[in-house]
């Protein structure tokens, strides 16, 4: 690969930081791919619904008004600039099938890093998963842990204070097992 074409590509570092968790799952929005694949939102999104069959909801959704909303008050849009209509958000096969209605070399080089990005997630949430298991079950233990320390903490109590000897009645009795 050429000097001039490794300048070009975007590192995985910062595809990874665009990809956005809406509905459940992982997405990219298509002013971002747009970005990744050097041409514009309003051709991207062209492509995309002239091409509409090769984009079952699985890949593509459009965001809803509120998701929109949301998004804007996250980024800090004006409101009177930046978009009129609410953006698509693809996954990462709707990402894929983008760069192919596309047909650009620079579309079909960011796809590998596109998947590349989407696959770094999926790890990096499997990862945490684990080691929110492990957590959880740390907790389990504790827990357990602690309950045994409180007890073995009475116990030392109840030991150092035994318990006061009975007292004699004053006088005499007749019962002889006091």
């Amino acid at each position: 690969m050429t000097r001039k074409k490794q300048a070009r590509l975007v590192p995985v570092e910062h595809i990874y930081q665009s990809i956005l968790i809406l509905r459940g799952q992982r997405v990219l929005l298509d002013q971002d791919l747009a970005a990744l694949y050097s041409v514009q939102t309003r051709r991207l999104n062209e492509q995309v619904r002239r091409n509409g069959s090769r984009f079952p909801a699985d890949f593509i959704f459009e965001l809803t008004a509120e998701e929109f909303a949301n998004l804007k008050s996250q980024i800090a849009t004006s409101s009177w600039g930046g978009r009129r209509k609410r953006p698509l958000a693809f996954t990462e096969h709707g990402a894929i099938m983008a760069a192919t209605v596309l047909n650009s070399a620079r579309a079909v080089e960011m796809t590998i890093h596109v998947v590349r990005a989407f696959v770094q997630l999926r790890d990096l949430l499997a990862s945490n998963r684990q080691l929110a298991q492990k957590l959880a079950r740390l907790e389990r233990d504790v827990a357990t842990h602690d309950k045994a320390i409180v007890e073995i903490c009475q116990a030392i109590r109840q030991v150092m204070h035994p318990p006061l000897p009975k007292k004699r009645p004053i006088g005499f009795t007749t019962n002889f097992d006091e």
